[in-house]
Order: structure tokens, then C-alpha cells, then sequence
């Protein structure tokens, strides 16, 4: 039986449908994240699993209880379900132990002590109990929120944009730390962010929300790889898409090349089979787009991103149209400058030509 079991979800302010007949499931000791664009409902969907909004249709059950659906409301106090919200939430004038134990009232003295430092080691901060959170950097404060959602054990963790205030570097060594400290714990959690970056890092699964629907749930991996619709095809990591050309059931031709799949083409509503003519999108992904001098396929460059290992050039092909390409920064090319080029597609994602 799954932890977390949300089946069919809706709900509205007014007449503005925000969640629509949402459904996922998530195991004990798993962690998920819901990834979208604001406005697609990720923060509602994690309210109404926290007690905070009620649904208007569906349900949402909890180690096989209902916790949440029309008739249903139990409140957000005694789902134990923790929060860790984007501004910490720390209380400035209590330590560091003293926040993490601020949930721990119906313990004894000595088991809350326990707790608090069990939390302080589980998060590296053993020697801060005594501090107070002015004191501490934006990650340890970050930690130490972390330990105060977990210290009452509860089901399950639910993490609101949690990285949202931090800088770049600092926000992708915590979201591993992160993901560490949880899964040390065998706790089943749920992130929402709008950076894939954070959600591949921390998540086991990952739901990619769009106008209150979920398009894919599905593993990190899949979403890159096998994207479910054109819509996680442009969300997730970069890429353009070229015309290709179906020249059988397991080959499509675009302009740099035939590309071999290793599972027939879907050509969707514009071919009832996979047979010549029929005509696609296919995605290309910088990394499938390789540099080689030796490669007879030119392409001209028309801007270059330094990335300090890497490059990420745009090329102009032969027709005009424009693909990305990742090449180690010793490469240096100038803008206007023309290169060789080559196709290495492990995985080819096509979709219906405008859809």
C-alpha cells in the first residue's frame, strides 16, 4: 500500500479551476517533487496534502486513511505531516535546539534531548545546539528547519520552494544535502519547485505540472530521456526540434543525418503506421548535437555560452534552422565561424509536426 495515495484531486478559487483531477501515488521513503511554472497549481496541490485548503472533488489518503475529499477534512495539526516552508520559519529568539525541539512539548525532558540531538547530528550541526539562527549561514539555517519538520517523526515531509532564497552554488549543494539527510531518515517527502536542477538532484519522481494537470510523473531519467508529451519535451533540459522524415518504421531522416531508434516511431494522429512521408518533429538535445572537425556536416555559429568546462553553441544549419550543441571549451570558435558536426542520439523523441 502506498504512504501517500492522491486520486483524482480537483479544486478551485471561485470559478478558477487551480488543481484538476490530479492523481499520484508516493511509497514509504520515497521522494517526489512537483515541477512547474508558477500558476500551475504545485503550491495548492501541496496545501491541500497539508490540511491547509480542502479538495472540491477526489481524495487524498495517508497510510490508507483519508485525510482529505468532499466529505473529509481532518486538520492539518494531527495529519502529522511536516512543513518546511521557503523563509525557514526559524523563531529568532530561541537556539538552535530549542527550534528543533519546539515540536517535542508532549515529550519528557530527557527523550527531547534525545531528539534534538539526534536531529543536530543528522543534519552536521552537533556543535551549533546553542546558537542562535542570526548566527548561522542560509544553509545551516535551512538544516536546522529541516530538523524541527522531521524531529516529531512524522509520515510524511512536504517542502515548499525551499531553496528559493539561496544563491546558485549554495542551493545545489543543499538540495544534495538534503536529499541525503532524508533519505538517512527513510523519510517520504515532497518537493515543489520551478527548477529542475533542485528536483533532479533531490527527487526519486518527478510530476511535471501544467495548468493543474500533471503531463508526466515519472523518474528524473524518463523525463529527459522519454518525454510523455511536447510539453515536458520543452520544459525539461534544452533543445530544439527539427522536420524529420519517417523512412521506416524504425529510422527518421532530418538534416544532419538518419537517426535509428530502438522503438518504432509514434507518428500519432498523421499516420495510421510508421511508413514514408509521414512527417515528424524530432527533438535534439545539445548533447546529441557533437563537434567533429572531421564531419563533412557544417553548421555556422551564432552565439556561444561559456560554462567553464563547456560551451553551449547555437549553429545555424543549411536551411537556416538552429540547433545546440555542448563542446568541451577548448573548442573556442568565433561567431561566424562554421564547424563540423555529427548526430549521437541515444534516445529519439519525436512528436507530431505543430502539436
Amino acid at each position: 500500500m502506498p504512504l501517500l495515495e492522491v486520486d483524482r484531486v480537483s479544486h478551485a478559487y471561485g470559478r478558477q479551476a487551480v488543481v484538476t483531477d490530479l492523481s499520484f501515488n508516493l511509497e514509504q521513503g520515497e521522494i517526489a517533487c512537483l515541477l512547474g511554472s508558477s500558476g500551475c497549481g504545485k503550491t495548492t496541490m501541496l496545501r491541500l496534502i497539508a490540511g491547509f485548503e480542502a479538495p472540491s472533488a477526489g481524495s487524498i489518503r495517508l497510510n490508507g486513511t483519508t485525510i482529505a475529499s468532499e466529505k473529509t477534512q481532518v486538520p492539518a495539526e494531527t495529519r502529522r505531516i511536516g512543513m518546511v516552508f521557503q523563509d525557514y520559519a526559524l523563531f529568532p529568539h530561541l537556539s538552535i535546539a530549542a527550534n528543533i525541539g519546539f515540536g517535542l512539548r508532549q515529550k519528557s525532558a530527557l527523550a527531547k534531548r534525545q531528539r534534538v540531538d539526534e536531529m543536530l547530528d543528522l543534519i552536521g550541526l552537533t556543535d551549533h545546539g546553542e546558537r542562535y539562527p542570526h548566527e548561522l549561514s542560509g544553509g545551516q539555517q535551512q538544516r536546522v528547519a529541516l530538523a524541527r519538520a522531521l524531529a516529531p517523526q512524522p509520515h510524511l515531509l512536504l517542502l515548499d520552494e525551499p531553496f528559493s532564497n539561496l544563491d546558485v552554488e549554495l542551493r545545489e549543494r543543499l538540495s544534495l544535502e538534503v536529499r541525503d539527510i532524508l533519505k538517512r531518515a527513510g523519510m517520504a517527502a515532497i518537493l515543489v519547485t520551478h527548477d529542475q536542477n533542485e528536483a533532479f538532484a533531490v527527487a526519486d519522481m518527478v510530476g511535471i505540472m501544467r495548468e493543474g494537470r500533471i503531463e508526466q510523473w515519472d523518474t528524473p531519467y524518463n523525463l529527459y530521456h522519454r518525454p510523455a508529451t511536447r510539453h515536458v519535451a520543452d520544459f525539461i533540459g534544452q533543445g530544439v526540434f527539427l522536420p524529420g522524415e519517417v523512412m521506416s518504421q524504425k529510422v527518421v531522416e532530418v538534416e544532419l543525418g538518419r537517426l535509428d531508434s530502438d522503438v518504432p516511431m509514434e507518428c500519432r494522429i498523421s499516420c495510421n503506421q510508421c511508413e514514408r512521408d509521414c512527417r515528424l518533429d524530432v527533438l535534439l538535445r545539445p548533447d546529441d548535437v557533437i563537434h567533429d572537425d572531421n564531419s563533412e556536416v557544417k553548421a555556422e555559429v551564432i552565439a556561444k555560452a561559456f560554462r567553464g568546462a563547456e560551451f553551449l553553441y547555437t549553429l545555424r544549419l543549411g536551411s537556416g534552422a538552429q540547433v545546440l550543441s555542448l563542446v568541451p571549451s577548448h573548442h573556442n570558435h568565433a561567431i561566424g565561424e562554421r564547424i563540423g558536426i555529427r548526430l549521437a542520439v541515444d534516445h529519439v523523441i519525436t512528436f507530431q509536426q505543430g502539436r
